[in-house]
Parts: C-alpha cells; structure tokens; sequence
C-alpha cells in the first residue's frame, strides 16, 4: 500500500505513469487493468496528500483523474461517483464552481440508475453550496430538484423541508406566487400528521406575509382558506398578526403596521426572512403615502 506520507508530486508522477503504461500497446488486458487500478490508488493516495497540505484545489484535480478512469477504463461507474464526492469535498474549500460540477457529474450517474434519494441527498448539498455563494437562483433551482426526488422515494418530509427553502429563497427574489405555493402545499400536507401540525400556523403565517407582499385582496381569500384548512389557527397570534397586518395594508397606514409588527416581535421575535419581506411590505405602504402626501 502507499503511504499517506509520501510526496503528493512524486503520488501523481507514478499515477501518471501507471496510466500511460495501461495505455501502451504491450500490456495484456489483465496488466492493463491492474495498472489502471494502480493509477486510481495512486491517484487517490496523492489527493488525499495534497488535503494534508492544504492543497485542496490540486487534491480535486486527482480525485477527478482518478473518477476518469474508473468510468472509461475500468467501468467502474459506482465507484466513479464516489470518487467525484470526495474530489467536490476537495474543491469546496477554494474552488467552489469545481465543486458544483464534478458533484453535478455525480448527481447525473445516481439518476441514470433510478437512485433518486442518492441524487436528492446531493443535489442538496449542491443547493448548499449555492447559498454559501449567495447565489439563490440556482440554490432554489436545486432545492426544488431535490425536493422532487424526494418525494418521487416517497420521502415526504425530506421534500417538504426543501420545499420550504425553496420557497423562502424565491421569496427573497420577490417570486411571491411560486413561495405562497410550497408554503401553503406543506402545510396542507402537515395538518394531517401529528408530528408536523404544530408547524402549520409556521407555514402558514410565511404564505400569508407573501400574499401581504403580492396582493392584499389574495391575501384576505387567504387567511380565510387557512381558517377552513386549520380551524385552530382562527385561536393563533400569527392569524391575528396576519389579518392586523391586512387591515394596516389596506388602510395604507404604516404606522398601524409597524405597531402591530413591533407588539408581536416582543412576544416571537421574528426570523430574518420575515423581517426582510415585511420591511419591504411597509415601504410599499410608505412609498403609497408619499404618493398622496
């Protein structure tokens, strides 16, 4: 076996060779795959040298070199994708778009197999990786993928979770109508489930406040949906939040609302996303004031 310790440079010039050699016209076949797996070991044992170093965009380069020729030369399509796993770990910590491509190659061999919790569980990490680059179009893109997966595996509170971020990030882009969909398609399916119902009133105050941020006459159809879908909600501050935040809407008065705003924060402080989407609420009702001022 290789040494873990042993100079990444000198690893990858034996891969390189290994796998020049399996190339040549003199190998038997069964030569020629043992120097290809040779190559993959060497490969390998020099990334993982370079990741003790630091190295880490180097350590992604071999993984991936490796991956090469477990899929073309030893049609080794399994152990293709694992290897690309660890090569996106690798690329994560400085080369980030590396990472999201060889971990996307990945993705595609779990779905050619009809392996969608496997896909689901990294197209996940891939949605991850996306909101570290602040990049919401494609976190929500994966999110979504995901969330479909998983309810194709009958996984359905996996999906819902992502459904949610989903929804929060396309909230966040003002795509008020696609958010008001999962959150409200969520808790439809949480009423039922003992587990999930206490979260309803959750869901459902996050739908509301998008339908604030859209369209108050929806917004009021709305709150009267949610009173037939959960009747205990009618009992709940959020519901109480949401029909004081409609009137205040409606009436154009921002003081109204940021009073009620302000009472109910002292009580549940308020998450960040919903900060953001009421303060753009309130402004909309400032911005109508000036207009008549």
């Amino acid at each position: 076996m290789v040494m873990m310790a042993q100079d990444p440079v000198t690893l990858a010039s034996q891969a390189d060779k290994a796998a020049q050699s399996a190339q040549s016209g003199f190998s038997f076949f069964g030569a020629r795959t043992d120097k290809y797996e040779s190559a993959v070991e060497l490969y390998t044992s020099a990334a993982s040298a370079y990741k003790l170093q630091k190295n880490y965009r180097e350590a992604g380069s071999l993984y991936e070199k490796a991956a090469m020729i477990q899929k073309t030369k030893l049609n080794e399509p399994d152990d293709m994708a694992n290897t690309l796993q660890e090569a996106f770990k690798a690329y994560r910590k400085t080369a980030p778009e590396e990472a999201a491509r060889v971990l996307s190659l990945a993705i595609d061999h779990y779905l050619s197999k009809g392996n969608f919790r496997r896909a689901a569980v990294h197209k996940q990490n891939l949605a991850e990786l996306y909101e570290e680059l602040s990049d919401r179009r494609r976190a929500r893109e994966a999110y979504e993928a995901a969330a479909t997966w998983y309810d194709d595996d009958n996984a359905s509170a996996l999906a819902n979770k992502l459904y949610l971020k989903a929804g929060d990030l396309a909230a966040l882009d003002e795509d008020y109508l696609p958010a008001i969909q999962y959150f409200e398609q969520v808790a439809r399916q949480s009423i039922s489930n003992n587990l999930m119902r206490y979260s309803v009133k959750d869901y459902l105050l996050r739908a509301g406040i998008c339908h604030l941020a859209f369209d108050i006459v929806g917004a009021k159809r709305a709150l009267e949906s949610y009173r037939d879908l959960d009747p205990s909600f009618l009992a709940q501050k959020e519901y109480q939040l949401l029909n004081d935040l409609g009137e205040a809407v409606e009436h154009s008065d921002a003081e109204v609302f940021a009073e009620k705003l302000f009472r109910y924060d002292q009580l549940s402080p308020l998450n960040s996303w919903c900060t953001t989407i009421l303060l753009r609420i309130k402004n909309k009702i400032t911005d109508h004031e000036d207009d008549f001022s």
